[in-house]
């Protein structure tokens, strides 16, 4: 069976990648914790492309801020939707979530369900 995968891609501040970093690492626990089989958030190394959209352009990216490439596999898009459930409702979640915490936006955060068409 095909994996399900959520994916999404965000600016951030380059002055705030280790602040993010805290707290990708806690909320990838809590994602772990409840099922997801894998989490992983990656912070842009290369912006160099030619002849296609370089990840800054894509994400709307300032010169101040570099680019956030992140996923989670889950086994399948019901399981995807039962892990999140219990992730949304985790204290630890909603505790995270209340936090006055400027080291992103998250309403520049694209995001998507994405199945898997191949995988090696």
């Amino acid at each position: 069976m095909s994996k399900y995968v959520d994916g999404f891609v965000l600016p951030l501040p380059k002055d705030k990648v280790e602040a993010y970093r805290k707290i990708a690492s806690h909320a990838g626990s809590i994602w772990k914790e409840h099922g997801a089989l894998e989490y992983v958030e990656t912070v842009l190394d290369d912006p160099e492309c030619m002849d296609m959209i370089p990840f800054p352009r894509l994400a709307n990216a300032g010169a101040d801020e570099t680019v956030v490439f992140a996923w989670i596999v889950y086994e399948s898009r019901e399981q995807r939707d039962a892990v999140n459930a219990k992730v949304m409702d985790d204290p630890r979640m909603k505790e995270m979530m209340q936090q006055d915490d400027d080291s992103f936006d998250y309403t520049r955060m694209a995001y998507g369900g994405f199945t898997t068409i191949v995988s090696t």
